[in-house]
This record gives structure tokens, sequence and C-alpha cells, in this order.
């Protein structure tokens, strides 16, 4: 049975209580306002906060709102952010995926839901979701690079916030106003549809809002197995080209209320997420294993509570105070699709909460003081238990500060964490101190030009510290060491934007040199029929550079053509002479963008190379050339009602994600056409 493991945690903070009367979370577009993709002066929540535009960020951040959203296939967050500069998935079937930045996943990647962690069990495992869907947003931020350091050690890879409006912080607008999104696909006879609406008069604002998806096993072009993998183990793989065992059934829905008025709000949340998914398996003719355990599906369950608020005060150095609180009952159990047996649950209980003094602005200085704290609970229950049950104390203060001086300005950062995970038989302490530095330089009006460095610390997780047994999520027997340190990381990433009336580029280059690189590899013994894989550190480097481009080639009144690009490329090392585990492959991009006041029309085709700097235990990849098409239209003209048709991976290309635990035996969804609704009211 394949084993997972879930994050837990107690309860946390007497923070709400103290602060409860000043409380809220930053303020974010209302849920049905059309945001414009190229309306680069938006506020970023995610990166400080006080407000700091996608022009002035000194590293790299992505914004997607959501009327892109509302288009998007409907899939878990990996698959959902796929595709954009610096990002991969994860891509564990459609059930599990999670946002691999700058070829670093797991633990190094955290995501937030509102400023706070998810308390599920998505970090430690490919094959765990995340327990929040992209089709609750109303918009999602992805941070690479120093502008992490105010989310702690957690962060070091990179920041993904999921943020939504359940707990309201606008009034409604004329008292009631919402969205609805729907979709149908081919390729695996697909349905989605998702909504949310805000209603009230006077200070009391309620917000509902649900998201169901469900889909069967999809089709790929070819056989599963891939010849690489056949051809070293001696397989004859299953000629049919579905990928078994990758249906998804996703529920949530959640609803809030909030007190809201001219100087801030305060609300409280409730969500569930109930979600069932198979795992692909390796479909083979022979040899076959008559001890094989058959394929396994996971049941996905969380309840989650929010408190969040933000009040406008006179306390001296600062005018406004942010508190965001959420707690999460997590629990998933791994289910045999032949009997219906459970084999391993994993349960966490968990709170987390932070609260920020955002200081007065004075003469272009803006700055914060935060602080965080989370307390968990994690336990396996099962024959295959290979974590044993931790409870987790988290504790972190920070300070961000910002001088911007019109032509010039400076970025600083400073956050002190402190770590605690206690078995029954181990208890170990982890304490980190990172900063960070960016200086930036407006050399013209259109122009932007930053340099940021920074040392982060990231404490091991309870996984890489206690690890002891199989986990065929992996496809290995997995042993951790008590004796790991926190892992250091020094960055230097260099910035360049140029945003013109037609022309708009965004460059980085960046580095990260790792103290300390936590990492596993297979020791050449053998466990329950798994390779021991033993984690282990050593000293790594990664560098690379993103691109994006956006040229308006033609534009009559409210017709315009526009060309787009987005190239990517990362590169990682290790003391012992190779590349890590899972190290995507360069990316490009291009689309041409047609946009019209009832008609939009798009088409893409990515280049993604092969990938033959691997690790000793992995197999290369081959490159593909995926193709895409979408055409949107407005049948009405004041309506906020859109239809759109999309075409994926037109040309029916094998698609095998480096990244991807499961690349060479479940490989990406073949042609699918799907279509589909969104509509504003």
């Amino acid at each position: 049975m394949l084993r997972r493991v879930a994050f837990s945690a107690a309860s946390l903070i007497a923070l709400a209580a103290a602060v409860s009367a000043h409380a809220a979370d930053a303020p974010a577009a209302p849920a049905n306002s059309p945001e414009s993709d190229t309306e680069v002066s938006k506020v970023v929540i995610t990166a400080a906060p006080y407000a700091v535009s996608l022009d002035t960020v000194t590293s790299s951040v992505n914004v997607i709102t959501r009327d892109k959203l509302d288009v998007l296939p409907p899939a878990g967050l990996g698959d959902t952010l796929n595709g954009q500069p610096g990002l991969r998935s994860t891509f564990y079937g459609p059930g599990a995926s999670r946002p691999v930045i700058r070829g670093l996943s797991g633990p190094r990647v955290l995501v937030l839901e509102n400023g706070v962690g998810q308390v599920d069990a998505s970090s430690l495992s490919p094959d765990h979701a995340v327990a929040s869907d992209p089709g609750e947003a109303s918009r999602i931020e992805v941070l690479r690079g120093p502008s992490t350091l105010a989310y702690g050690g957690s962060g070091i890879g990179g920041v993904v916030n999921i943020i939504d409006e359940r707990v309201p912080s606008t009034p409604a607008e004329n008292g009631f106003e919402g969205r609805i999104a729907g979709s149908a696909s081919t390729v695996d006879d697909g349905k989605s549809i998702n909504g949310s609406a805000k209603f009230g008069k006077g200070p009391l604002v309620f917000a509902i809002d649900a998201d169901h998806r469900k889909s069967s096993d999809y089709s790929v072009p070819t056989a599963p197995v891939s010849s690489r993998l056949a051809n070293r183990d001696g397989l004859t793989p299953d000629p049919d080209k579905t990928v078994k065992n990758t249906d998804v059934e996703m529920d949530a829905y959640g609803a809030g209320v909030s007190y809201v008025h001219d100087s801030g709000f305060l609300g409280v949340a409730i969500k569930k997420t109930d979600t069932t998914y198979g795992v692909p398996y390796l479909q083979v003719l022979a040899p076959i294993d008559p001890d094989a355990e058959g394929p396994v599906s996971i049941h996905l369950q969380q309840t989650r509570y929010d408190l969040r608020g933000e009040q406008n005060v006179d306390l001296g150095l600062f005018d406004k105070v942010r508190l965001s609180v959420g707690h999460a009952k997590y629990q998933h159990a791994e289910v045999s699709v032949e009997d219906g047996e459970v084999g391993t649950r994993f349960l966490s209980d968990g709170t987390e909460g932070r609260l920020e003094l955002v200081q007065k602005e004075r003469d272009g200085w803006q700055g914060a003081v935060g602080f965080q704290a989370l307390e968990r609970h994690f336990s396996a229950i099962g024959d295959e238990a290979f974590v044993p049950s931790t409870d987790i104390k988290e504790y972190g203060v920070f300070t961000l500060q910002r001088l911007d001086r019109g032509v010039w300005g400076v970025d600083a950062g400073l956050r002190f964490d402190s770590r605690e995970l206690k078995t029954d038989f181990a208890s170990k302490q982890f304490d980190n101190v990172s900063a960070s530095l960016g200086l930036f330089y407006k050399p013209a009006d259109k122009q932007f030009v930053a340099l940021a460095l920074s040392r982060n610390g990231r404490a091991p997780t309870e996984f890489e510290l206690f690890a002891d047994g199989p986990h065929p999520g992996t496809g290995g027997y997995e042993v951790g060491d008590a004796d790991l340190k926190s892992e250091k990381v020094t960055s230097l990433e260099a910035t360049y934007r140029y945003t013109g009336d037609r022309l708009r580029l965004e460059g980085h280059l960046w580095g990260a040199w790792y103290d300390g690189f936590i990492e596993e590899a297979p020791t050449g013994a053998v466990e329950d029929d798994l390779p021991v894989f033993q984690y282990f550190q050593t000293n790594a480097k990664f560098h690379g550079a993103e691109a994006e481009a956006s040229y308006v080639a033609w534009r009559g009144g409210e017709q315009s053509l526009k060309l787009e690009g987005v190239y990517d490329w990362v590169r990682g090392s290790t003391d012992l002479g190779g590349a890590p585990a899972r190290v995507p492959p360069w990316a490009l991009t291009g689309r041409v963008v047609w946009s019209a006041p009832r008609l939009d029309v798009q088409a893409e085709v990515r280049r993604v190379a092969s990938q033959n700097r691997t690790a000793t235990f992995e197999l290369p990849t081959d490159g593909y050339t995926q193709v895409n098409a979408m055409v949107t239209f407005k049948p009405l003209a004041d309506s906020g009602l859109r239809l759109f048709v999309d075409g994926r991976n037109l040309t029916n290309e094998t698609i095998r994600e480096h990244a991807s635990f499961l690349k060479d035996f479940a490989p990406s969804p073949g042609r699918s056409v799907r279509a589909g609704f969104a509509w504003r009211f």
C-alpha cells in the first residue's frame, strides 16, 4: 500500500484574542472585478504587508488572476501553475500535483492559503494532493528568490499563496456579486463547476463558494510505460493507451461572514474538502509479481477554520494591523481499489497564525513587523506508517523595510525562526536567522533594475529526520537522519524590467548556493523489495534564468494583436559531482493573442527540451513540443458571460515531465478539447 505523510498540529496562538479587535487580511480585488493580466501596477499581496506593485518588486513574482483561472483547465495546483516562468509540476496523475520552483519542490516550496499554511501533507510526498484547489481562488501569487524571506525556511525555494474571498474583505457591489464557471473535457471525460457569491447590506457581508470536479482515467498517445524503463527492467508494457486508476472526484465548499467597515474588517470562515483520487501504477503484462499490491486510491478530507482581519490604527509607528489564523483537521486514507481495505491513515491537526503591524509611510519609507506561530500534530496509523507521530512547534518574527527614493531604493528583511520536533524517542530544535538586501534603480521612466542578496535557513522536516520504512510513493525504502543540521542557502538575483506602451520585458538571472543541502540517494541495499534511499547532507548550487516578453504588434481601436514569449532554464549540481534528482530542462513558449471586445483567440507552442543531465538513479527524459489553442467569446456585449473552447496538446504529443516521479509510467494527457463558460454577475 502506498504511504503518505501528513502534517499535524494542536491549537495555536493567543494572538487572536489580543488582536481580533484590530484584525484583517490584506485587501484583495473583489472576486468579481475583472483584472487585466497586463495591468502591471497590481498590488502584490504576498510580497510584503505593505503595497508593492509588480513593476517594482526586486525579485520574481507572478500573479494568476481569477479571470485567467476561470478558463484554465481544472487541475491540481502544480498542473495549474506549470508553464509559468521557472515553474513545473510534480505531476503524480491528475489527483496530486505540486509546484516545482526553480528545480526545487517538496518541503522547499511553501503553499499558503491567505498567507498561512495548508496544514496538509502535500509537501512530504509527491502523491499527496494539496488540500486547496485552484478553483477556489480569487488569485494565486508565486514568489521566488529573496522575496520569500517573510515566510520562513519552508519557502526557501519559493512561495505560492492561494488567495480567496471566503472571508470577505470588501462590501458586495450593489449588495450582491458572484461568479460561476464550468467546463467539460474529452481526454478524461472530465466535468467541473465552481462558483462563489458575496452578499449583504450594511457592515455584515456574507460569502459562499463551492468547487466540484470529476474525471475518469485519461488517454495518452502511447503505452504509458516508457521504452527506456521497459528496456532497463525487462518489462512488457501494457499496450492500452489509457493511464489507469487516474480518476478524480473533488468537492470543496465553504462559507464566511465579515464585519466590514470604513477602516477595516474582521471575519471568520469554514471550508470542507473531500477528494478521492487514484494513484497511477506500473501497467505491464510481464513480469507479474504475484505478491505485488493492487491499485490504491487516496481519500482526503479536511475541515478548515479561518479568522482574518485588518484594522487601520494609530499606534505610534504603525497605522495598520493584519491578522490571519487558520486551523485545520486533515486526514487521508490509502484504500485498496480491489477490496476497499484501508491500509495506512495519516492524520493532521494544526493551527497557524500570522500577525503583521504595518508602518506609516514616511518619505518613501515603508515597513512592517510580523509574528508567526504554528503548532501541529502528525500521526500515521497502519502497517506502512514509516514516519513516527510527531509534534511540531514553530515560531518566527520578522521585519521588512523598503525605502523608495523614486530613482533608486532599498529593500531589506530580517527573520528569526525556531522549530521544535518531538517524537516518543527524540526531540530536535533548530534556530535559523535569515536576512535579505535588495537594491533597485530606475534608469528611465519605463525601466527597472534590481540586485537582491539573501541568506536563508531551513530546518529539516520530520520526514527527513525520522523516516524509516518502505515508501512506494517515491519508489524507495527511505531512511532519515536524526543528526541533520539546518539547510542554509545564499541567493543572488538580478532583475530587469521594461514597461513600454507596446513592449514589456522582464528578465531574471539568479544563483543559489546551498550549505548542507538535504538530499537522498540509494545506498545499494534493498528492503521490502525496494531500493534503500538514505537522507544525507552535501553542498549544492543551482543557477538559472527566466525571461518574459510581450509586444503589441498591432492595435486598432479596441482590437489588438500581441506576441508573447516565456523562457526558463535551471541547472543544479552537488559536491558528489552529479545533478540533483528531477531538475527540469529548459522550456520556451511562444504565443499569439488576438483580442477584441467580444472575441479573444490564442495560439501557443511550447517546447520543452530533453533532459539527459540526471542523477545516477534517474532515466533521461525526451523533449516535446506542445501545441495549444483557445477561443473565448462574449455572446452579449454588456454581459459578464464568456464562452470558450480550449484545445490542449493538439498534436497528441507524448509528454513526460522530468520533475515527476511517475514520468516513465504515467505521461501527461494526450489530445483534449474542452468547452466551457465563465460568468460574472
